[in-house]
């Protein structure tokens, strides 16, 4: 991609000067052959004595250089003619410096207006997020990095009609954009000499993106919702509709049959509750992962309201919860009750797979990924552990190490999906480690709040180029 952008800032240089050489060219021939005229006319009137030499010398020399001044000016008026006809043209030509780019800038979609070199003359304040800080005068590839959508406008470009595509981004987050590239149509002066070929390649190219992610996760997401609620609830389902037939037929006048099996019917129920309470929260959460929490958040606080919610049950069960974290722990930037379904969800795995060890530890600590502050947040077990086999998968929706187990403590099979589709909307990683016999570390890292916007957040106008 970066040959064919110096391939094509040579092109225009060797444009530039052949026109250049074309225009001087054609201002002097014109001029040279009158010089030369003229001087033939005053030699031969010398030679015949019908002239003085010297004053005729003196008037041949001033009239030749008026003639040549004529024609340096004739060949300069005509490259600039030749180079405003086949010079894209900028945002102001276009838009004019009022109202036009207001109403731009207030559209909530990207519009982004590239010449006809294929460098950016305008974009929009919608574009902002995509094309960064001060995108004008750069080439279209390197501030929209995607292969299908440079594709469309190349063709543009070459003069081809407007065209619509769908294309996505997969990181940070995945995101899909539907596009709509069209050539700009302008009344440009008719020069003679300048091909159509020519001109058409200098037409100023329009390009409208319009966000689809979330038609496409809503799409996504009833998808998955009944296959995954088809799958999971058909044995629950199947439990219960046996349990009604036999409470109808030989357990209806056995009370104590009735007890057990109401019991065990309402086990059930409570399991399909807490399956669609989790499959609605994991929907809602990746219907919103591409769009990064604003709050700022005192990680330690929601910790602590956790912990003191689960300290019964750990009562319960014999375990000790154990929180550590220093004084002066930075917060970090995100949605609180999310944070607090992690640390739940964490804490709640640790309870009911590693309270054989007695104690759960939660330890929160800054930290730094790829030279950015982050608050490292550890929940770590002294259970039997997990196998390294399972480590990689234990993140998908309804894997389960031991699905019988998982099923008889009350697991969905849902809550570390949710928990690593939190942590991808809050930009930050999480990480597994276990060891047979040693317990099991869940550790996530979520960025710090940053005291200043970023340099995109705090440009409120990205402004165009009025070259």
């Amino acid at each position: 991609m970066k040959q064919a952008k110096d391939m094509a800032a040579t092109d225009g240089e060797t444009n530039v000067l052949r026109e250049r050489a074309q225009g001087l060219v054609e201002g002097w021939s014109g001029a040279w052959t009158f010089v030369v005229a003229a001087a033939l006319v005053f030699i031969l009137l010398a030679s015949t004595g019908a002239l003085n030499v010297w004053p005729a010398a003196f008037g041949f020399a001033a009239l030749a250089a008026v003639v040549l001044v004529r024609g340096m000016l004739t060949g300069e008026s005509k490259i600039a003619a030749r180079t405003a006809a086949t010079q894209p043209l900028s945002a102001a030509a276009l838009l004019g410096s009022g109202a036009g780019l207001t109403i731009l800038n207030e559209l909530p979609d990207p519009l982004i207006i590239i010449d006809g070199t294929g460098r950016v003359t305008l974009a929009n304040n919608a574009a902002g997020a995509l094309v960064g800080p001060s995108p004008t005068g750069k080439h279209v590839a390197t501030v929209l990095r995607s292969a299908p959508l440079i594709t469309a406008i190349d063709e543009v470009l070459k003069g081809g009609g407007a065209r619509s595509i769908e294309y996505s981004v997969p990181v940070p987050v995945e995101r899909h954009y539907n596009a709509f590239v069209s050539p700009i149509e302008t009344e440009m002066q008719v020069t003679p000499g300048i091909d159509p070929a020519r001109r058409r390649r200098a037409r100023p190219v329009l390009v409208l993106l319009h966000d689809v992610t979330d038609m496409r996760r809503v799409e996504a997401m009833r998808v998955d919702f009944v296959a995954n609620a088809s799958h999971e609830l058909k044995t629950p389902l199947a439990s219960l509709s046996g349990f009604i037939d036999t409470l109808r037929g030989h357990a209806k006048d056995d009370p104590q049959a009735q007890a057990r099996f109401l019991e065990i019917m309402s086990e059930q129920a409570a399991r399909m509750r807490r399956l669609i309470e989790d499959l609605l929260s994991l929907s809602r959460i990746e219907l919103r992962e591409h769009v990064r929490p604003d709050s700022v958040v005192d990680l330690l606080g929601v910790v602590s309201d956790v912990t003191d919610g689960l300290t019964p049950l750990a009562e319960q069960n014999g375990v000790e919860i154990a929180v550590s974290a220093p004084a002066n722990l930075p917060k970090v930037r995100g949605d609180r009750d999310e944070l607090g379904q992690v640390v739940q969800n964490l804490a709640d795995n640790a309870l009911r797979y590693g309270r054989s060890g007695k104690r759960v530890e939660i330890t929160l600590a800054p930290d730094t990924r790829a030279g950015k502050p982050v608050v490292r947040m550890s929940v770590r077990d002294f259970g039997p552990g997990i196998s390294r086999e399972h480590l990689p998968r234990l993140t998908e929706r309804f894997y389960r190490v031991d699905a019988a187990a998982s099923r008889a403590k009350g697991g969905t099979g849902l809550g570390l999906a949710i928990v690593k589709h939190i942590v991808n909307r809050h930009q930050g990683t999480l990480a597994i480690d276990s060891e047979i016999g040693q317990g099991t570390v869940f550790s996530v890292l979520i960025p710090v709040a940053e005291d200043k916007p970023s340099a995109i957040q705090k440009s409120s106008m990205v402004k165009p180029s009025v070259a």
